[in-house]
């Protein structure tokens, strides 16, 4: 398979944390997508035009895909083909993956037999970063940590990362990783959006000092800042009409979608479609390394990698998106 040899001209990278790692602004995630409700087909063209539009970074968990590991069996299959040293692959293990007690949480008995089992499905030999995926309130930050570390160590990955740690629990396990010289926690990945803003309080403060890089999930509020759900109808080939049921649509209320409409008039006056001005905003902020998308068409990750032409905003609009979202953030700290 040839790809484009003007893949790495319109892409933009930043580093990751306070390492040698550059990540592309947008990654391609495979939550909910890959490996459930999209074909393989429909995955292979999504990440070779991804990689076409230098989209380097291709994320991944052990229980994505019906039924669980299928995404990463998909995606394997894909990447075969392939340039492995100008891919980032990561995945992640921490929900319930198999029955009984060691198939879930953050056990070193876990995360190292998940991790095993990533790596054949994904026909890796190691992958670039792998992810505690949640907090686990049961076993002792210490046993996680030294289990992440024992994992580099064996090379079954290049760095490690956690998933939606709070700022006082990230915190704390920078301590331990400097309190026993464990590999350092390379990304965190927390949720992020126009509609979800916890992490500039709560986390942002922590990554920065600890020199951790950021990718969020999540930016795109799970589909509601996009153009798709602006009329209140969900499409039966969308994510929420094929997967969510009646209790994961009861998010389009009256008052969200208002918001989303107000959010697409500004995005409107600034020439972007809503989802490219949701990408823009959460890269407004230096500590964001990448945002982490999903795609189940090739036009999605054309129009999402489009928004990376205007990553400026006015103090006004980002005033006005504050006044619409009613949630200062960060701003209000200022």
């Amino acid at each position: 398979m040839e790809f484009s040899p003007t893949r790495y001209d319109n892409m933009q990278y930043r580093r990751c944390g306070r390492s040698g790692l550059l990540l592309p602004l947008i990654s391609l995630g495979a939550y909910e997508t890959y490996g459930s409700y999209v074909g393989e087909d429909v995955a292979r063209a999504c990440l070779y035009r991804a990689f076409d539009l230098g989209i380097t970074h291709f994320d991944l968990a052990n229980n994505y895909g019906v039924p669980y590991g299928n995404a990463e069996k998909m995606v394997g299959k894909i990447i075969k083909d392939m340039p492995r040293d100008e891919l980032i692959i990561s995945t992640k293990a921490g929900w319930d993956m198999w029955p009984g007690p060691y198939g879930e949480w953050l056990s070193k008995k876990y995360l190292v037999a998940s991790l095993d089992q990533s790596l054949q499905r994904l026909g890796l030999d190691y992958v670039d970063i792998f992810y505690a995926h949640r907090p686990d309130p049961h076993t002792p930050l210490e046993e996680t940590m030294e289990a992440l570390d024992l994992i580099v160590r064996q090379g079954k990955a290049l760095y490690i990362g956690v998933s939606s740690f709070s700022g006082a629990h990230f915190e704390e396990a920078c301590k331990v990783v400097e309190r026993h010289n464990l590999s350092r926690i390379l990304i965190h990945q927390p949720s992020y959006s126009m509609l979800n803003r916890r992490i500039e309080w709560d986390l942002l403060d922590h990554t920065k000092r600890n020199g951790t890089g950021v990718i969020t999930f999540a930016t795109l509020g799970q589909g509601l800042l996009t153009s798709k759900y602006l009329d209140g109808r969900i499409p039966e080939d969308s994510r929420a009409g094929a997967l969510w049921g009646e209790g994961g649509k009861s998010r389009f209320t009256p008052e969200t979608l208002a918001k989303v409409r107000a959010l697409n008039d500004i995005a409107a006056n600034r020439g972007q479609t809503l989802a490219q001005m949701a990408v823009a905003w959460v890269l407004r902020l230096p500590e964001i390394t990448s945002v982490l998308l999903g795609a189940s068409r090739v036009s999605q990750l054309e129009e999402n990698v489009a928004a990376l032409a205007n990553l400026e905003f006015a103090p006004e609009e980002l005033a006005e998106i504050d006044r619409i979202t009613g949630d200062q953030g960060r701003s209000a700290l200022k």
